[in-house]
């Protein structure tokens, strides 16, 4: 059994004591491909350290965070358009709009969506969507680029039956991590009206630890514990669940 963990933030501070053992950790519980999206420009030593120490088993993508879209976007923005020419990335992302912490930057975070998702069609590459109390901002500027070449994850997916579908048909994934195991997470009770051939896993880690680690350091271990309740939601075997959502995670990565 293969398992993936499509976003998973491992070089972040919070792992500094233990990385190693932390990734080591998940591999022995078979989830052996783990694909890092960025923050902003200044983690990129600390993601290409991790993928020279785990170098068949990371594989990283690039982009401009939203809630670290602020006044040197621009600059950001820069440095990710030189990046994306020195070296092959798997896809770009995390991208899109977070209205959560702070809505002075939305015109900002619209610019920086459109242009990170106009390289991704340039460069044939899959976006991560971030989305928080933004769904409709996201949405507008999905169907203004929709197309073939549009494709990828809705990273965290916390909305309605309705916006699932909305998202698959601009052709994305919905990545299912930790929520679907809360209590009033909401979208277990709609989730097995979605093929799983539309569903890819993630922990988002060190964020948003599943039941029963909640409001604790996430890590990509637990994507067991976001398994199970599949298992639960589609009646079908751990086995099967891991065949086809790392499957999916293929068909989006290219690898």
């Amino acid at each position: 059994m293969i398992l993936t963990d499509t976003h998973t933030h491992l070089y972040v501070e919070q792992f500094d004591e233990d990385r190693t053992e932390i990734v080591q950790k998940a591999i022995d519980h078979n989830i052996s491909r783990f694909f890092i999206p960025a923050i902003d420009s200044t983690y990129y030593p600390a993601m290409f350290d991790l993928e020279k120490k785990f170098p068949n088993n990371i594989f990283l993508m690039a982009g401009l965070h939203p809630t670290h879209v602020k006044d040197n976007f621009a600059e950001e923005l820069n440095f990710l358009k030189n990046i994306l020419q020195e070296r092959k990335f798997y896809g770009i992302g995390e991208i899109g709009i977070d209205l959560y912490w702070d809505k002075s930057y939305l015109k900002e975070q619209q610019v920086a969506f459109r242009t990170q998702i106009t390289w991704a069609k340039e460069n044939n590459l899959p976006i991560i969507i971030h989305c928080r109390d933004a769904f409709d901002e996201v949405f507008d500027i999905l169907e203004e680029m929709k197309g073939k070449n549009l494709y990828g994850i809705f990273h965290c997916f916390t909305g309605s039956l309705d916006q699932a579908r909305l998202a698959i048909s601009y052709n994305m994934k919905l990545g299912i991590g930790g929520v679907v195991t809360y209590k009033n997470g909401k979208i277990d009770q709609f989730l097995n009206q979605i093929p799983l051939e539309h569903i890819v896993l993630e922990t988002d880690s060190p964020y948003l630890a599943p039941t029963p680690y909640r409001g604790k350091r996430n890590e990509s271990s637990y994507l067991i514990n976001v398994l199970d309740k599949l298992v639960d939601i589609y009646g079908l075997t751990p086995i099967e669940i891991a065949r086809i959502t790392t499957q999916n995670s293929i068909d989006i990565f290219k690898i």
